[in-house]
C-alpha cells in the first residue's frame, strides 16, 4: 500500500522511510516487503508543542510512632492508654492520676467471709451486754478501703514516710552529736566544711540518717550512733551565766563538767551530749534552770504559745503596799508588748528575812520581766529567785549549784512527753 501527501502552495520537504526486511539465508520462510511510507512536512511554518504532565499524587507520609518510655534497664514499659481532653486517645508511661485516686479512696464493696464472720460475732458479743441495734451498728468497724488501696499504700507511701521520719536536718544532727550550736553548725554547713556521702553540702535543711549516710565535719568523721536525750533540773547559783560558749568562765554548763568526763565509760562509742539552757537566768537571779540536750523540748517549754508559767520569790528593799501591788498588777510594757503577770502575793516576812518578799507568777517569758514588773512598780529587787516552771518545783533539798536527772514523771509536770 502506497500513500503519498503533496501541497501546491508549499515547499515540500520529503522524507522517506523505507523498511526492508530480509530473509535469513537457507531459511525456508519468505517475508513480503512492505510498501514504502512517504510523509511531507512543511518547514516553513514552526510548531511549538507545549506539552506539560500532571504531578503525581504525593504517598501519604506514615503516621510517626510514639516514642514509648524505656526503664533504666532498657527494658520498654507497657504504656497506658487514655482519653485526652479533646477526646482522643493517647499514650503516657504513668497511670491515669483519677485511677490513682479512686484506688485510694474506694470503699470496698464486697466483704469476705472472714470479715462477715467478724462482724457477726462482735454484733453478739454487744446485743449479750444488752446494747442496742443503733449502738451495736455504730461501734461495729468496717473497712474503709479496698485491698488494692490498702496494698499500694503499703507498697510506696508507708515506707516513704517512714524514711521521711527517720531523716532529721543536717544542722539539727550535728548539734546533737556535739560538734556546736545549731547556729554555729549552719555557719560550718555554708562554709562548706561538711559533706555528706562524699559530697559537699551546703544546706542546714537537708535530711540525713546518721545511720544510714556518712557524715564528715573538718575531715572527722560523725558517729552513727547519737547520744540519747538527757534532762536536768538545776539550782543555779548567782554569779553564773546561761551560756555554753568555752570562753565564759562562770558558765552553768561548766557545773556538768564530771558528768561529761564519765560519759565514755558509761557510754562507749557515743559521742557525749551537747548540753544548753532551756531559757536563760540572768546573772545575779538564781533557782530553777532545766539543762538538757533536746532542741524540741527547749523550744516547746519556752514558746509563749505554751503559756508555762513560771514563778518568782522576789526579795524587794522597802515597804510594800497595796498601792504597790496594783501596780505591778497591770502589768508593764517591754520590748514593745505589754506584759501581765498571772498573779501578785505578797508573803509573810520570815525571822530570818527582814525584807518584804512577793510571789509573782508570768508566762510570758521576757527579758528581765520579773525585775521590770517590780520596778514599774516603784520597788527595787533585792534577790531574785525562780522556785517553779510549769508543775515542777525546785526540790527544797537541792542544794546551790546542784543538779538532778529529771524521770518521766517530772517530764510530764513540764508538760512533755519523753
Amino acid at each position: 500500500m502506497a500513500s503519498s501527501c503533496s501541497a501546491s502552495t508549499m515547499g515540500m520537504t520529503a522524507l522517506s522511510f523505507s523498511l526492508h526486511c530480509f530473509s535469513k539465508s537457507n531459511s525456508s520462510f519468505s517475508f513480503r516487503s512492505l510498501p514504502r511510507l512517504t510523509c511531507a512536512l512543511s518547514s516553513s511554518p514552526s510548531f511549538n508543542f507545549n506539552i506539560s504532565f500532571a504531578p503525581s499524587k504525593p504517598k501519604p507520609e506514615p503516621e510517626p510512632k510514639p516514642d514509648l518510655p524505656e526503664s533504666d534497664d532498657g527494658q520498654m514499659l507497657i504504656p497506658w492508654i487514655v482519653r485526652g481532653e479533646d477526646g482522643k486517645l493517647k499514650l503516657q508511661s504513668h497511670a491515669p492520676s483519677t485511677l490513682m485516686t479512686a484506688m485510694v479512696t474506694a470503699e470496698t464493696g464486697t466483704k469476705t467471709k472472714t470479715k462477715q464472720k467478724e462482724i457477726q460475732k462482735q454484733k453478739k458479743m454487744m446485743k449479750k451486754k444488752g446494747e442496742n441495734d443503733d449502738s451495736v451498728s455504730s461501734s461495729v468497724t468496717v473497712p474503709r478501703h479496698s485491698k488494692a488501696a490498702r496494698r499500694f499504700y503499703n507498697q510506696n507511701l508507708r515506707d516513704r514516710e517512714e524514711e521521711s521520719d527517720a531523716a532529721t536536718r543536717l544542722s539539727k544532727v550535728l548539734a546533737a552529736s556535739g560538734v556546736a550550736s545549731r547556729r554555729s553548725c549552719e555557719e560550718l554547713i555554708f562554709e562548706g566544711k561538711v559533706t555528706v556521702n562524699g559530697n559537699v553540702c551546703n544546706t542546714p535543711q537537708t535530711r540525713v540518717d546518721p545511720a544510714k549516710d556518712v557524715i564528715y565535719v573538718n575531715g572527722s568523721r560523725l558517729p552513727k550512733r547519737q547520744p540519747r536525750k538527757v534532762y536536768f533540773a538545776l539550782n543555779k547559783p548567782k554569779g553564773y551565766i546561761c551560756s555554753s560558749g568555752e570562753k565564759e568562765s562562770k558558765s552553768v554548763i561548766g557545773l556538768f563538767d564530771d558528768y561529761l568526763k564519765n560519759w565514755d565509760k558509761n557510754h562507749s562509742g557515743v559521742p557525749a551530749p551537747r548540753l544548753f539552757t532551756v531559757g536563760r537566768l540572768d546573772v545575779a537571779t538564781t533557782g530553777l534552770i532545766i539543762v538538757t540536750n533536746d532542741g524540741d523540748f527547749a523550744q516547746k517549754l519556752t514558746h509563749p504559745s505554751t503559756k508555762i508559767s513560771k514563778e518568782y520569790i522576789a526579795t524587794v528593799d522597802g515597804s510594800v503596799h497595796k498601792k504597790h501591788l496594783l501596780a505591778i498588777s497591770e502589768g508593764t510594757t517591754i520590748e514593745g508588748v505589754h506584759c501581765i503577770p498571772d498573779s501578785v502575793e505578797l508573803l509573810p516576812r520570815r525571822q530570818d528575812v527582814q525584807r518584804d518578799r512577793l510571789r509573782i507568777v508570768v508566762h510570758d517569758g521576757r527579758k528581765h520581766e520579773v525585775r521590770e514588773l517590780v520596778k514599774s512598780a516603784g520597788l527595787e529587787v533585792y534577790s531574785l529567785k525562780r522556785v517553779r516552771i510549769g508543775g515542777f518545783k525546785l526540790p527544797s533539798d537541792l542544794g546551790v549549784g546542784k543538779y538532778i536527772d529529771l524521770n518521766p514523771e517530772n517530764l510530764s509536770t513540764l508538760g512533755w512527753k519523753s
